[in-house]
């Protein structure tokens, strides 16, 4: 009777524990998993390490990121926003890495109160939301920044002094292209030409042919990874003396660079393009950067079988920022079960961080606060300081330039 009992009392207790919810937070990652699987790869990897430091769970709920495929398109990513709002265990939106579906989507995003966090996806307007209930967050390149140091860049250092502006026909192509002409209009002519995604390779080469007819003496590129093959092989295929320089967005890190950059083409075409200061492949790194290397080691080691051969190391870099500065936050509120009330104290926690975040980048100190006209920033984890130029070294590692 005894033994009866006893396996009876079991089998209730197991029941009981299966029937019993799993408390868990699912981060919901919106990206191009199609034709920029490297690039969202790179984030996921970089979100999973900082989650595996505190063993991939927070006050008893367990973190779970569920890849949710955008392709680019701005209506799939909406569709993935709504399929958040239905899910009552999900936390926040891990965002990148094409700035369009954001800056389409950000009155849906705000109105709804979604927390968006973006590692990767530099349109200015993503973040400046015109209202204190601002619910969009980035740690990554900034349009109203970016525009700036590649300006700068291409004066200072390359001597340009009719630069033609080389912008793909989307809100972030328009959104640099307001930077730029900015920086540039009291300082030197300039030209400007819009170009589709997707541009083919004939197309590319006749866009490159005029420019260069036209007599401008650099290319200031905006474009992603597959836009950025054509326009680099176009300017490889002129005659080296017709060359001239290519100074970029960083959309060429967003793919396999080994399939645009090799020896000849780098020997052909002066390329520099903007990143945040700091490569994995630096020879001085920190104690607390070789920890995280060793930890994205153990958990990827196919990926990182070395720094220089990690794609996309952006991607992994502002991820795993912002994956801590996540993490800061969630240990700041006392998490309720009730997913608005505890997305709202997330939010308010990311807006008054209370403890330094060491990162990859930099040490953040109060990194965000409440967005207002007057502090357009606020929602901006990186300053101008924080980007800088940088080269393909001779495996394709990325070489920053100090500013």
């Amino acid at each position: 009777m005894l033994t009866r009992f006893i396996i009876f009392y079991f089998l209730l207790a197991s029941y009981a524990a299966l029937a019993e919810p799993t408390k868990k937070l699912v981060i919901y990652h919106d990206a191009d998993y199609s034709l920029n699987q490297l690039s969202a790869n790179a984030m996921k990897m970089g979100l999973l390490t900082a989650f595996d430091e505190i063993d991939n769970e927070i006050q008893g709920f367990s973190l779970e990121v569920k890849e949710k495929n955008h392709r680019g398109n701005i209506k799939r990513s909406l569709l993935s926003m709504k399929d958040f709002l239905n899910d009552e265990k999900a936390l926040f939106i891990l965002g990148g890495l094409h700035s369009p579906p954001y800056i389409k989507n950000r009155t849906f995003i705000n109105e709804n109160k979604i927390p968006l966090l973006v590692p990767w996806a530099a349109g200015g307007p993503i973040t400046r939301y015109p209202s204190p209930d601002n619910w969009v967050f980035r740690l990554s390149v900034d349009d109203t920044k970016a525009g700036i140091r590649i300006s700068e860049f291409a004066l200072d250092k390359l001597s340009c002094k009719n630069p033609h502006l080389l912008l793909e026909d989307t809100p972030w192509g328009k959104s640099n292209q307001s930077t730029m002409s900015s920086y540039l209009k009291e300082k030197v002519p300039f030209g400007v030409s819009l170009f589709g995604w997707n541009i083919k390779e004939n197309s590319a080469r006749i866009m490159i042919r005029n420019i260069v007819s036209n007599d401008y003496d650099c290319v200031f590129l905006v474009g992603n990874f597959n836009e950025t093959h054509q326009f680099v092989n176009a300017m490889a295929a002129m005659e080296k003396e017709q060359r001239i320089p290519i100074i970029s967005h960083w959309g060429a890190t967003g793919g396999d660079v080994d399939m645009i950059f090799n020896k000849q083409v780098k020997e052909a075409v002066s390329f520099h393009f903007i990143q945040s200061c700091y490569s994995l492949a630096s020879s001085k790194q920190s104690s607390f950067q070789r920890s995280v290397m060793a930890r994205a080691k153990k958990l990827f080691p196919e990926e990182f079988s070395s720094p220089e051969t990690v794609k996309a190391p952006a991607g992994f870099i502002h991820a795993y920022d912002l994956g801590r500065l996540a993490i800061s936050a969630l240990q700041q509120i006392e998490l309720t079960g009730n997913m608005k009330q505890d997305r709202s104290l997330f939010k308010q926690a990311l807006e008054s961080l209370q403890q330094p975040v060491q990162g990859l980048i930099k040490e953040y100190n109060k990194p965000f606060s409440k967005w207002n006209e007057q502090q357009q920033d606020a929602h901006e984890a990186l300053r101008l300081e924080n980007f800088c130029m940088a080269t393909f070294g001779e495996h394709n590692e990325i070489n920053v330039t100090a500013n």
